[in-house]
């Protein structure tokens, strides 16, 4: 037990280093995600080597390559940034529990922890940007109502049509309200990437990796807003060219990773798997 626990206070104490860069810069640098995988890796070979049984390195070699995996899938799909997929591969070696066996259910309580932490989270974010930008907001959500009215429309006709089917089978009565509801918050949502991440800064400011709010054309080349975000070339042709840019600033995400980890802990110290309390009758 004590080599689980000096796993997780390794993970805790990386992942601060990661939030208190985050908060400050908006990025997370490549060092903390990498010496965190070496250092996890690095203590369960020397510990299954001193023990002789190396399950305990396994398993973190599996713990790895399953969040390698995942941490790729959220980052092509441009859920994560860069910086946050690395580093949730480096948790996939430190939360491997030290049996095999046990290793899905462990992963299984994480994501789901992670995904409603995440859920909060960016809930909270968000409204408190619209707040703060309120007029703004306000002013893009029914623009972007208006210019989507048909498809709203649509979509209201079918959510009240399977709400009256579900007074007959609950079943379509719980879909015709998540439709309704999450038609809404996609408008929300690019409602507060228009009006609430967006600002203007001076191109001297600009840092690798930052995502240009729109395309920018120099002579007869333009620079991509694509999702890696610019890179010191770019910088430097940007630069001979205009003086303000405006920039998309995401929301630090690295607060969900230590929140998680922190309730993940607490829940298998106190050993309840919500794994069971989905899979068993």
């Amino acid at each position: 037990m004590y080599e689980v626990i000096f796993l997780w206070l390794l993970g805790l104490l990386f992942i601060v280093f990661a939030v208190i860069q985050d908060l400050k810069t908006k990025e997370i640098d490549n060092w903390i995600s990498f010496a965190l995988i070496i250092f996890a890796l690095g203590f369960r070979f020397f510990f299954s080597l001193f023990n002789a049984d190396f399950e305990f390195f396994y398993s973190g070699l599996i713990g790895f390559g399953v969040f390698f995996v995942l941490g790729n899938v959220l980052y092509y799909s441009r859920v994560f940034a860069g910086g946050d997929a690395k580093l949730m591969i480096g948790l996939g070696a430190v939360l491997a529990p030290p049996m095999m066996s046990a290793i899905f259910s462990s992963f299984f309580n994480f994501i789901l922890i992670f995904l409603s932490v995440g859920f909060l989270y960016t809930i909270i974010t968000s409204i408190y940007l619209c707040a703060k930008n309120f007029r703004a907001f306000k002013k893009e959500f029914f623009v972007l109502l208006r210019k989507n009215k048909k498809i709203m429309c649509l979509i209201i006709l079918a959510s009240i049509i399977l709400v009256i089917i579900g007074f007959f089978e609950k079943l379509f009565l719980v879909l015709g309200v998540m439709i309704f509801i999450v038609s809404y918050l996609y408008i929300y949502s690019k409602a507060v990437d228009e009006t609430c991440i967006i600002r203007k800064i001076k191109t001297k400011n600009l840092r690798e990796g930052d995502w240009l709010y729109s395309d920018l054309k120099i002579g007869k080349k333009m620079i991509k807003a694509k999702w890696d975000g610019v890179t010191k070339r770019e910088i430097k042709e940007i630069m001979g060219k205009f003086k303000e840019v405006r920039i998309r600033e995401g929301i630090p995400f690295s607060p969900v990773f230590l929140i998680s980890l922190i309730i993940f802990i607490i829940f298998e110290i106190l050993q309840i798997s919500l794994w069971n309390s989905f899979w068993q009758p």
